[in-house]
């Protein structure tokens, strides 16, 4: 498959890959039996927290808490959904009619999913090693340009503009849950003095908040 070209890797079991690119919209179209992706998009994301972690804490001195920062940065939806359109993923997606219409091939959480499904799909078919070795790249790349540009925690970001000003107060609230427990959506709002200023939606209530705080700071024109 033109994918494995792409992706340097070559499957023994292609199944894997097949699964991995079935979204559940189109299991749930689809007349026959149809595995779709979300039980290995559930192992890839445990995968790439492993290694994740396993690399910064090998290859960087710091803390516990920037440790924590840094790796919910690299696994977020926002990171994995651009990870996924390095390799044009999205255009080897099956889709269900309904998500094929409304832009899912670009859509990031299909993406995300997408990207951590193909982990847990080179995982199975040739081990910790080889997953370890299509994830590294990304991560390496990713981390190279943060250091560049300097690494952004969006919530201390926007605080230090928004204490500036002592009167303007700013809160995360979270108005939305949604999921099973393996596979769980947070939405939360920023809200300066009441008024909503960013949203933002991840895998845990922090990665929400960051990407609330990233999308009011660009409103701000940072």
């Amino acid at each position: 498959m033109e994918l494995s070209k792409r992706i340097g890797y070559h499957f023994k079991n292609e199944s894997y890959l097949d699964v991995a690119l079935t979204h559940a919209s189109f299991s749930n179209e689809s007349r026959t039996p149809t595995q779709n992706n979300e039980r290995q998009e559930f192992l890839g994301d445990a995968i790439l927290s492993i290694v994740v972690s396993d690399y910064l804490y090998r290859h960087t001195d710091m803390d516990e808490g920037d440790l924590t920062k840094r790796r919910a940065a690299l696994v977020c939806e926002a990171t994995l959904s651009d990870f996924a359109r390095e390799i044009d993923l999205g255009r080897y997606l099956r889709l269900g009619r309904g998500e094929e219409h409304t832009g899912g091939r670009e859509r990031a959480s299909i993406l995300a999913d997408a990207f951590e499904a193909l982990i847990a799909a080179i995982y199975l078919d040739g081990g910790l090693d080889r997953a370890r070795d299509f994830i590294l790249p990304f991560v390496k790349r990713r981390l190279a340009r943060e250091d560049a540009d300097g690494f952004k925690d969006y919530k201390t970001q926007l605080q230090e503009i928004i204490q500036k000003n002592p009167e303007e107060k700013v809160q995360y609230v979270l108005v939305d849950e949604s999921g099973p427990d393996h596979d769980k959506r947070f939405v939360v709002e920023v809200r300066l003095n009441s008024n909503v200023i960013g949203r933002g939606q991840g895998r845990s209530k922090k990665a929400a908040e960051q990407l609330a705080a990233r999308e009011a700071l660009a409103l701000m024109g940072q």
